[in-house]
């Protein structure tokens, strides 16, 4: 096996510390590395996510699972850092994904009154919210993460691991969903 194999492989394996969407023995496990004030990011969840519907209807529910690994790119974005941490002070109260997917929505509006604003409407407990991230209780988990990548040769986000190999085509359904099933084989 040379040493280019390694940097395309996943150094961390998939595992129930992660946010999973889907099971973990699912045929196709999906390892995305996402920074939240990265538009390409966003892009590459929402294509994903059509693509699970899809698969989900023609392979089952246990076909494809997603897990999300924190990779803010504090050099280029600002917020990155912050949005992270309001994801994992909502993962601590069971809503991780539902704050994930506002934060890929709303990547323009992630000022530290945006994430409160965002924790009251899912009806998060503000005061334990504000209490993790003024404390910063979560920084470890996201340099975890992002160690986990630089260690599986991440460099930039977004980045994506299909059943532990790194998926280096093209940003569109037609490669991407071409890239699932043909791991599942």
């Amino acid at each position: 096996m040379s040493s280019d194999r390694d940097h395309s492989s996943l150094f961390v394996p998939p595992s129930t510390q992660d946010h999973i969407q889907g099971v973990l023995s699912a045929t196709v496990v999906l390892v995305m590395y996402g920074d939240y004030e990265c538009s390409q990011s966003a892009d590459v969840y929402r294509l994903i996510k059509v693509i699970q519907r899809q698969l989900s209807v023609s392979f089952g529910e246990n076909y494809l699972s997603l897990i999300f690994r924190h990779f803010p790119q504090i050099q280029i974005h600002s917020h990155a850092q912050r949005a992270a941490e309001a994801a994992e002070a909502a993962a601590a109260q069971g809503q991780f994904w539902q704050m994930h997917d506002i934060l890929c929505t709303y990547q323009q509006k992630l000022e530290n009154g945006d994430l409160v604003e965002y924790a009251n409407n899912l009806g998060l407990d503000v005061c334990q919210f504000l209490q993790d991230m003024s404390k910063q209780v979560y920084i470890n988990r996201i340099n975890e993460d992002i160690e986990s990548g630089l260690h599986s040769g991440v460099t930039t986000a977004p980045a994506l691991f299909i059943n532990g190999i790194r998926y280096i085509g093209r940003w569109n359904i037609e490669q991407l969903m071409a890239a699932i099933v043909a791991a599942s084989h």
